[in-house]
């Protein structure tokens, strides 16, 4: 880990188990370091997650590059993917080490590459297997060990089928089950397919819930206003969004400011909290467009956010581009909103 590079305050270590309330999504390509620091400044209490890491990268691969992160970033989980009980123990406890506040194992991912390496949602099919492996994780670090799941694979829609897999991984260690509240169909459609077309059954997650209400039951998939969040909040402990928070990052600003208290704050406020940050990694080398394409979505649906993306589209792969490109995209931004208004 490294010397924090944005303002840290109290409200940004905030009780990790208070943190379930509001997360963000693993996503592959997205949540990296730079998206998660963003995230931070934007929701200071929500919880975050890197993407996934397979658990043979972090046993064997380069551990900077696949598991730094910022201290502000907590509170923070690690998603692994894998389904060897040793080497994912192994994987947890370097993750731990380095600073996680919790290890998370993916049993939702859909995709061909994990099917063929026997993780991700195929490990539903296998409850067994991921007890094995949740109880290796749990064993081996003293932060929680979670799954994040699917509703079943494929065809199957059988709620108790779906209820005793919860049962045989809590049996083993994991008291926290985060539901992407789909089947993931495993031959027929694209991961992104996945994420769209198989009907969402939140009944499923808040039934869950009441029958077990020692277990802490988070809720995701389809979330994607503050209105369709409101309405799990009621059933389940805590929500997670996805690709809305990427897609529209305002909205994750006003659901941390909904949960846990607070004034919302206007965008061009929020992303200058960002320029220590920016200013910090471009000092390290790191390349403007890696930070600033994970920004791009701050003014959706605002008057000015077409010049917004425009200019920092344009502009952030050029040698030399820096915080003063920001600038000029959020002066472009506020002259367009003036010529809307």
């Amino acid at each position: 880990m490294e010397t924090a590079i944005l303002p840290s305050s109290p409200s940004q270590t905030p009780r990790y188990a208070a943190s379930a309330r509001l997360s963000v999504a693993p996503m592959m390509d997205w949540t990296d370091r730079h998206c998660r620091a963003f995230h931070r400044l934007l929701a200071p209490h929500a919880r975050l997650y890197t993407e996934m890491v397979h658990a043979n990268a972090v046993v064997l691969g380069d551990r900077e590059r696949l598991l730094g992160f910022d201290p502000v970033e907590h509170p923070l989980a690690l998603q692994l993917g894998g389904s060897e009980p040793q080497v994912l123990a192994q994987a947890a406890r370097i993750g731990a080490d380095r600073g996680y506040d919790e290890i998370n194992l993916n049993c939702g991912c859909p995709s061909d590459r994990v099917q063929a390496g026997r993780f991700g949602a195929c490990l539903m099919r296998e409850p067994g297997l991921v007890a094995d492996c949740v109880a290796a994780m749990a064993a081996a670090v003293p932060v929680p060990v979670t799954v994040k799941c699917r509703l079943g694979v494929d065809d199957e829609h059988d709620y108790d089928r779906f209820r005793a897999f919860v049962d045989t991984v809590a049996a083993a260690g994991c008291a926290t089950f985060v539901v992407h509240a789909r089947n993931a169909w495993l031959q027929g459609l694209s991961p992104k397919e996945n994420r769209e077309i198989p009907p969402l059954r939140y009944e499923w997650a808040w039934r869950l819930k009441r029958e077990r209400p020692d277990l802490q039951v988070l809720v995701n998939g389809g979330l994607a206003t503050r209105a369709a969040v409101q309405a799990q909040q009621a059933h389940v402990d805590g929500v997670m969004l996805g690709r809305a928070a990427y897609h529209d990052p305002y909205l994750l600003h006003l659901l941390d400011v909904e949960c846990y208290g607070g004034e919302a704050r206007d965008r061009a406020g929020l992303l200058r909290g960002l320029r220590p940050y920016v200013e910090g990694r471009l000092e390290q080398g790191v390349a403007l467009k890696h930070i600033t394409r994970h920004v791009l979505g701050l003014f959706h649906g605002q008057p000015g956010g077409r010049a917004f993306r425009q200019v920092l589209s344009e502009g952030a792969h050029r040698e030399g581009a820096g915080w003063a490109l920001v600038e000029r995209a959020l002066a472009a931004t506020a002259q367009a909103g003036r010529a809307a208004a």
